[in-house]
Parts: structure tokens; sequence; C-alpha cells
């Protein structure tokens, strides 16, 4: 059988296509990469363990809470607060696996290891407007995986020396990137509750939850909100 149009793999021009997709959002993982490297430095790794750490975890939320814990935690609860903290990454893989449905199995560990949430967002919003392939989410997370862990190694061969960015409000460069990303999804009524909804139930879970469990929280009840208000939109054509 063929691959549907969704899930068709793309070609090189799809591929650098995602990578340019991912530059609005380099500035930002830029900041947070300088800001990593330098705390990864105060809790006392190696410029090349910061490095090796960004190369093999990828995953910026993660990795500052593992140096928030370094000094205080053990092992087993570092992984711990980490995994709790990256299973929003449950949701993410569970809304772009529809689109891969029929690819080769060779491309699944590819698009899973390298994705983030700025490649997931750059690819999920291009296969909502048609023009997805797996090359072109390929090329998304490519174009991340280069530029975190490299500006986490500059950050941390600075050291101390390096100003911190969040002084000069450059922390706000990576959220303004994701809220413009946001401004895609939104197409209509219901899509624009969901958001609403996602973004109150997270400031509130933030309020009452520790770590980062408000995230996956929010996410997981929006999510089941706009289930019914689609069920509810049906049910109402049919009488």
């Amino acid at each position: 059988m063929g691959l549907s149009k969704q899930a068709r793999q793309g070609t090189f021009t799809d591929f650098r296509r995602g990578l340019i997709a991912t530059v609005p959002l380099i500035p930002g993982v830029v900041v947070f990469g300088l800001l990593y490297g330098v705390m990864a430095r105060q809790v006392g790794l190696s410029p090349w363990e910061t490095w090796a750490m960004s190369l093999v975890v990828h995953a910026g939320s993660a990795q500052f809470t593992a140096l928030g814990m370094w000094a205080s935690a053990g092992t087993g609860a570092i992984v711990l607060t980490t995994l709790a903290i990256n299973l929003r990454h449950l949701l993410m893989g569970a809304s772009v696996a529809p689109h891969l449905l029929g690819l080769p199995q060779r491309w699944r560990p590819l698009l899973a290891l390298w994705m983030s949430d700025e490649s997931y967002a750059v690819s999920i919003t291009a296969y909502r407007q048609g023009i997805g392939s797996a090359a072109y989410f390929l090329g998304a997370n490519v174009g991340i995986y280069l530029a975190w862990p490299a500006s986490g190694l500059v950050g941390a061969l600075l050291g101390t020396v390096l100003p911190d960015p969040a002084r000069y409000g450059l922390d706000l460069v990576f959220p303004l990137a994701f809220l413009g990303l946001l401004m895609a999804f939104i197409e209509d009524r219901k899509t624009a509750a969901v958001a609403v909804v996602a973004g109150l139930l997270a400031i509130v879970g933030s309020r009452i939850l520790s770590g980062q469990w408000h995230v996956l929280v929010a996410g997981l009840l929006a999510s089941l909100g706009g289930i019914l208000l689609e069920e509810v939109e049906r049910m109402w054509r049919r009488r």
C-alpha cells in the first residue's frame, strides 16, 4: 500500500524547508542554551560534560531541573523528576503519530529521538497546513539539535564571564516565538477556546502542582475539553 498524502517521506527540499522554519526560534534557543551552560558550570560540570548532557538529553526544561537538583538530590530523584517533566512528549507524539502512518520504520526513531517542543510546533503546523512531511520534520529536529548543544557549550566555555541574558529580558524571545506559532493553530472558536483554557489551567496548575505537572495536566484537560466541544457540535448538527 502506498503512502498517504500526510505520510509522505518528502525530499531534500522539504528537509531544507523544515530547517529554515526553525530559524525564528533559534535566538530563544540560543539564549536558553547560554543560560544552561552558565548554570552547568556553577554546579560543577565541565564544558564538555555540559555539552554531552545537551547532546544526549536534548531537553532544556529537564536539563535545567536536573541542574537545580544536582547538589541536593540523588540520581533516582533526578531521573524521576525529569521523566515527569518530559511526559508532555507523549501528548506531542500522539498528536503527530497520525501524520506518520505508513512511513517506513526507519523514520520513526529519527523523528522521535530528536523531537523537541520547537521542532514539534513547526512540524505539526506544517502538517496542518498540508505541507508537512517526514523530511520536513527531520529538518526541524536537526535545526534545533544543532543550536541547543552548541549554545550550551559556548555558555559553559564563557562561564561566569558571560552576563546573564535574562537581565536584559532576552529570555522573553522564546515564549514570544511560541505565541507566534500558537496563532497558526487557532482556526476557529473551538481552537481558540482550547488554547485559552489550556493557558488558564497551566497558570492555575503552576500554583497548585509541583514541578512541571501542570503542563501535562493542562494539556490533557484542554484536549479533552476540545473533544467534548466537537462532540457537542456534532450532536447539535444532527438535530
